[in-house]
């Protein structure tokens, strides 16, 4: 049972880099920011947005997440939440699974969920009372995360642990990389009808210029082929790729298998 909806709140996509999401949480008139890459665009979105920050929350160290974070402690006295298994330079609250994340200001509560892979301390928060999931660069729409520092038997953990969620929960990743990950979706598990009809309207919102996330995790269930690995098409398809043994079933080289595929598709 899910805590009941605090609805005065509302997550503000903020756009960085080439194709970053950093994500403002606010209620008007505090906030709270995840990985925030770069100071400059939350500085302009809560100055266009007349919003105070109150803290900042990181899922791994990654520049692109973590960049801009002294700038903003310059400009406030903030608790910063972090993955304890990272040495993250600003960090004042290190969180570890079962920890949660307190921000009094919002009246908001986040549980910690660690899934390493992309790196190998990256944390992912599950707020209270609303279906929100802040999972960095683990799970994406459509896909997952390169496998820098962890390895594929801990990112099949992870992503276990993001799947198991409730169904409507949104997906806040990190990226707009929706499009190239169901490209890649297509050519693994090309007759998957729920892909074939995501793919065409993940692609008429990008021509309207519109993000693809959140996204939710019945969709991701749906349609992402990390999420799909043990999915006999897809194993099929690794099969007569000749990157996996016709007699192998061990489902973590599958994964494995998979990703590598991702790593090098084009």
């Amino acid at each position: 049972m899910r805590e009941p909806l605090n609805k005065s709140l509302s997550v503000l996509a903020v756009p960085a880099f080439n194709d970053n999401y950093l994500w403002l949480i606010h209620d008007g008139r505090h906030a709270a920011v995840v990985d925030p890459g770069d100071a400059q665009p939350i500085l302009a979105a809560l100055a266009a947005h007349d919003l105070i920050l109150v803290a900042i929350l990181l899922t791994h160290h990654h520049a692109d997440h973590v960049g801009g974070v002294q700038t903003l402690l310059r400009h406030f006295d903030i608790p910063v939440f972090g993955p304890a298994g990272e040495d993250i330079a600003g960090v004042s609250q290190k969180l570890s699974e079962g920890d949660t994340a307190v921000v009094p200001q919002l009246g908001v509560t986040l549980s910690v969920l660690e899934v390493p892979g992309h790196t190998s301390g990256h944390i992912a928060y599950v707020a209270h009372g609303q279906p929100w999931l802040f999972c960095g660069d683990t799970l994406f729409a459509g896909g997952c995360g390169r496998l820098f520092e962890g390895s594929p038997a801990q990112m099949v953990d992870s992503l276990g642990k993001l799947s198991s969620l409730p169904g409507d929960t949104q997906v806040y990743c990190a990226h707009e990389y929706t499009v190239a990950n169901l490209r890649f979706a297509l050519a693994v598990e090309p007759d998957n009808p729920d892909l074939v009809a995501r793919m065409a309207s993940e692609q008429a919102k990008r021509a309207r210029q519109q993000a693809t996330v959140p996204s939710t995790i019945a969709l991701e269930i749906a349609t992402n082929p990390f999420l799909r690995y043990r999915q006999p098409a897809i194993v099929a398809s690794l099969q007569a790729s000749g990157r996996i043994d016709g007699r192998q079933s061990d489902p973590v080289e599958a994964f494995a298998a998979l990703r590598e595929w991702k790593n090098n598709f084009k």
